[in-house]
């Protein structure tokens, strides 16, 4: 046995050890006789058990088992019992008869050996679930290093959508089972360590291998509990503990390296020339040369208007030998100056260990992550302490504490981008937009104003440094409880506890944002520089007073009872400030009281905010099982939120769900391949309540009415004369929303459970839709919130795990899950009429694309020519090359009538799939995400700011008419689309498949690295190396942009 085993659970042993020397040192008298027993207690693996309990039944002559399990038993009678016993073990008893030298094995208990699942106020034998919930553990969660705990959660759970966000520090989105509601959120709730959260912070401020394990709560019997809460699901994450007997020092880390990948680069110069000569040519044929045949008198004429010489006479010098030879085209690499290698670095040490009386975990981690584009940069800092503390058998203390501190270089403000529609959001699209033939600067080292000549590109130059936004959010989350076990004062309240708990969730974020007068958005039109600074502070807590009662009767009957009165809090503070002019650049955001506020020019502005609100809830549930056979859950809670209108704060949202585990049966019990076969079903009834606090209150806006001696105050509600933005009309009569759903479910186990898994049907209605809604305007307003409009939803999930292959040295774990998920709207606020301003149509999905549909590409034949020449006589303008629109009525004219609902916007399908081989130590693994089943607007048709990307460069010409593209039509020096239908030509089918990792690691033998350390693995990986299948070209689907990033990982991982 190695020494650093036997430390490892050392100081699990020193408490018991003080107090059993008490307790023989005071039994030595009544013990003079008899004779000495000595011996070693292990596990089922063979490792010492340090502090487990060795007594004399019936007498106080006892003591502990030191740090290698051996114990020593002096004043034994010869035909004494001793008593072993372990906290998470099954306790024996051996008859000494005279033996001197006794060795036990403790077997870990069934519910130690049997997975436990987090339903929300408590746990339950997986065996024992009702309701719809998938598990993510640890390991699961660690099979690739990523920096928040949402990417670690993609493609594992069925029914879980999770996108991808590439910038560092943000998070994608995440749906479960698809979306309800039209207006109200449709994210999760979170909840840490039984801690509700309600800040804008979720769980992406923990550090990843501080989860100990995630549990996804999906279908309305499982997230009734709640309440108002629940209804788009609920995450539930218990973090890291100590462990009993034992005491461990981890190290975990990795490096990473990234490259940004572009699935649809820009064009060379001669590419892009080519087109623009196109675009000319189909605008006017009569005026420029045929491109097949360039000219340098047409290249002139074209290229000639453009208010950047440099660019012109980069391209004239193409003609210099007397032909064209675009090789004398100087290219200039934009993208470049935009882009570097991404370095990602993750460490954390935890330690963690205990007694029977007292645990601990602690940790803390660091995370750099320097993104592949310039000037992006996230770090964070994390900490967390963890204590559980039983100081007698009636009464366990639980503390725990997560601290945070994120610092964010988001790359580029968008604050002050000439326009916030088709704005860059970060410096590699503002680099793209600009033509390879441009250049920044001209031949004296000028900035050129408008590379290309084009007035709406920018000209960035090290952006990075000129345009500035910087976030910082600074958090911690804690969770405190105190549980008695009243079973343990008074033996006829056995199984019967009381627990509070408060859990704390405090968050304060800056951001900062400033751009000086050589920033792109700011050169090219001279502007002065500008600050702004923002800041908000939430404070949110959950109290929870709980009572459980646990017990089985007659050996079949097994009772749970959960009572809970729980109150929650939030409120937060938001300020601003914004001016412009500042003297110093080197300023930035922190010394804007260095201008007048009141003179005009600095475009000073500030504003302060406060916001509260609160819940009250009380809930009950019940469980039951009789004979491990047949299950019951069910529950009833009552909430009340404080933004809702008076008489309507309160709603009562039951579930109730069964099982049979028909296994169990007398019929099946002689099935040996049969491991599980329980039958779910479950409904409940859950609320949302999302609506911004206030807003059923009256409101009012304070103007400035001109008088005779100047200005005076003023309040009216909308009237157009003196306010910019309208508010809606109070309603007092604003309730709850409310989610209905019924969930159908099969859990099997075949071959003593190397194939097992599950199998869900659910169907969902939610109603009383929180929705704006128009009232007439003779009553001051515009809109009003109110409860109209129902929605449906319905969707399957399959999740299979299996061990194909285990033999001696291999073993091969592989694990798919699926989910499909449909929604649907069923009324809206006018009925069973369509909201065609907001794309919302009854029978259709919640986000879908509405427009023209296109019918692929006129071309140069008899039946097209022909047709064009109908629509062209009701005043189109389509020739060969254009795109050609669906006529849906045939009256050769496109308008309403003609158009259609295109597609949805979210997938209705995705999958996952991992796998895992292990042989002799090496580990193998690799997992693929995919998404389906929904359409994306592919941003191609959009020509224009000198993008031109590769599978752009597919369009129309009399020699490639089987183009993807429209052909190019030049309207002005920078456009090249004057097709009024393009846009209808950009929708396209989006389905993918992505490898998403795949890693190879070693796992040292015990050996090798028994005097070092207990575990020693090492591993690489490789993050997106490919795609098995993209429906789009020049599109990446998984992050929503033309690019993502593909990464190389080395990692580390030791054990003391």
């Amino acid at each position: 046995m190695n020494h650093f085993k036997r430390n490892e659970k050392r100081f699990a042993g020193f408490r018991s050890l003080f107090l059993v020397a008490l307790m023989t040192l005071f039994g030595i008298t009544a013990h003079a006789q008899g004779i000495t027993v000595k011996g070693t207690v292990i596990d089922a693996q063979g490792e010492p058990l340090i502090g487990a309990s060795v007594l004399v039944k019936g007498t106080t002559n006892g003591g502990a088992t030191d740090i290698d399990g051996n114990f020593h038993l002096q004043h034994v009678a010869k035909d004494a019992v001793l008593v072993f016993s372990y906290v998470g073990y099954e306790p024996q008893e051996i008859n000494v008869n005279g033996q001197t030298t006794i060795n036990v094995t403790l077997k870990e208990t069934s519910d130690t050996l049997e997975e436990l699942v987090v339903v929300g106020y408590g746990v339950q034998k997986k065996s024992d679930v009702t309701g719809a919930i998938s598990s993510v553990s640890a390991k699961d969660l660690q099979s690739r290093p990523v920096t928040n705990a949402f990417e670690a959660l993609q493609g594992k759970a069925a029914g879980v959508d999770i996108t991808t966000s590439e910038r560092p520090g943000t998070i994608g989105d995440i749906r479960i089972r698809g979306e309800r509601s039209l207006t109200a959120s449709n994210s999760p709730l979170y909840v840490v360590d039984g801690v509700p959260i309600m800040s804008a912070s979720g769980i992406e401020t923990l550090n990843p291998r501080d989860i100990e394990k995630i549990d996804i709560l999906k279908d309305a019997s499982a997230t009734a509990i709640y309440g108002s809460r629940g209804a788009n699901g609920v995450v539930i994450v218990t973090t890291k503990t100590g462990k009993a007997g034992q005491f461990s020092l981890n190290y975990s880390g990795s490096v990473t390296w990234q490259n940004l990948v572009d699935r649809n680069k820009n064009v060379n110069a001669s590419d892009f020339i080519n087109y623009r000569r196109w675009a000319a040519y189909n605008s006017d044929p009569e005026k420029y040369a045929d491109p097949r045949n360039p000219t340098r008198e047409s290249d002139a004429l074209l290229f000639g208007t453009i208010d950047d010489a440099t660019a012109y006479n980069n391209i004239m010098n193409g003609w210099s030998g007397g032909s064209w030879d675009p090789s004398r085209v100087e290219e200039y690499d934009w993208v470049g100056q935009a882009l570097r290698t991404g370095f990602i670095q993750e460490h954390t040490i935890s330690a963690s260990g205990g007694t029977e009386k007292m645990n601990a975990f602690g940790s803390f981690g660091f995370l750099s992550n320097k993104g592949t584009q310039q000037g992006q940069k996230y770090n964070r800092y994390t900490a967390r302490v963890g204590v559980n503390i039983t100081p007698v058998k009636w009464m366990t203390i639980s503390m725990s504490m997560n601290a945070s501190r994120e610092e964010q270089d988001y790359g580029m403000s968008q604050a002050y981008a000439r326009s916030s529609t088709g704005a860059p959001t970060g410096v590699y699209q503002l680099y793209k937009q600009n033509y390879s033939w441009a250049r920044p600067f001209d031949d004296n080292g000028d900035r050129i104003r408008y590379p290309g000549g084009d007035n709406t590109s920018y000209n960035p130059v090290e952006e990075w440094r000129h345009n500035i936004s910087n976030r910082e959010t600074y958090r911690v989350l804690g969770s405190f409880s105190a549980t008695l076990h009243l079973g343990e004062i008074w033996a006829p309240l056995k199984g019967l506890d009381y627990k509070f708990s408060f859990g704390p969730d405090y968050r304060n974020w800056r951001q900062g944002d400033f751009v000086d007068d050589e920033s792109a958005y700011k050169f090219s039109d001279g502007g002065k520089n500008q600050a702004r600074w923002q800041q908000r502070r939430d404070f949110s807590w959950t109290l929870d007073n709980m009572i459980t009662y646990n017990n089985t009767f007659a050996e079949k009957h097994n009772v749970g009872l959960t009572l809970l009165q729980t109150a929650s809090k939030w409120n937060f503070e938001n300020a601003s400030m914004a001016i412009s002019g500042l003297e110093q650049n080197m300023y930035k955001w922190n010394a804007m009281g260095s201008l007048p506020v009141t003179d005009a020019d600095n475009q000073a502005s500030m504003s302060t905010g406060y916001t509260d609100r609160q819940l009250e809830s009380y809930m009950v549930r019940v469980n039951y099982g009789y004979d491990d056979r047949y299950l019951l859950t069910a529950s009833a809670r009552w909430d009340g939120a404080s933004q809702l209108s008076k008489g309507r704060k309160w709603a009562f949202f039951p579930s109730m769900s069964l099982g049979w585990r028909i296994q169990q049966e007398s019929f099946l019990r002689d099935v040996n391949w049969l491991s599980q076969l329980k039958i779910r079903a479950g409904v409940g009834t859950t609320g949302n309540s999302a609506i911004s606090p206030y807003s059923t209150l009256g409101n009012i806006q304070k103007v400035l009415i001109p008088t005779a001696d100047g200005y005076g105050t003023g309040y009216t509600m909308n009237d157009p004369g003196y306010v910019k933005d309208a508010i809606a009309m109070a309603n007092l009569e604003v309730g709850w929303e409310k989610t209905t759903q019924w969930n159908f479910g099969i859990d099997y186990g075949f071959l003593n459970n190397r194939i097992n898994g599950s199998l869900e049907v659910y169907f969902s209605k939610t109603k009383d839709l929180l929705l704006n809604m128009s009232v007439p305007t003779v009553t001051g307003y515009y809109s009003t919130i109110a409860n109209i409009g129902r929605t449906s939803n319905k969707g399957v999930e399959l999740t299979v795990n299996a061990i194909p292959v285990e033999v001696k040295d291999f073993t091969w774990n592989t694990t798919f899950n699926m989910g499909w998920q449909k929604d649907k709207i069923e009324e809206l606020s006018n009925g069973k009429n369509d909201d065609v301003a907001n794309s919302w149509f009854i029978g259709e999905s919640i986000g879908v694309f509405y427009g023209y549909e296109a019918d692929g590409l006129w071309q140069n034949t008899p039946e097209d020519l022909a047709e064009i020449e109908k629509w062209n006589a009701n005043g189109e303008k389509f020739s060969p090359g254009k795109v050609k629109p669906k006529d849906l009525n045939g009256d050769y004219k496109m308008d309403d009538n003609d158009r259609v609902i295109i597609g949805n916007r979210r997938p209705t399908m995705t999958a996952g799939w991992s796998n895992i081989f292990n042989y002799k130590g090496i580990e193998l693994s690799f997992s693929l995400y995919g998404r389906f089943n929904y359409m994306v607007e592919h941003p191609a048709y959009l020509f224009g700011y000198g993008v031109l990307g590769e599978a752009q460069n597919d369009f129309w010409t009399p020699d490639n008419t089987g183009a993807r593209y429209q052909k190019p039509i030049l309207t002005s020096v920078q456009g090249g689309n004057s097709d009024s239908y393009a846009y209808a030509h950009g929708f396209e089918k989006a389905n993918f498949i992505r490898m998403r990792n795949i890693s190879l690691g070693y796992v040292f033998p015990e050996k090798l690295i028994g005097k070092v350390a207990k575990h020693v693995k090492v591993y690489g990986q490789v993050i997106n190396p490919f795609d098995i299948y993209q429906s789009v070209d020049g599109f990446d689907l998984d992050t929503g942009n033309t690019y993502y990033n593909r990464s190389w990982v080395l990692g580390l991982e030791l054990g003391f």
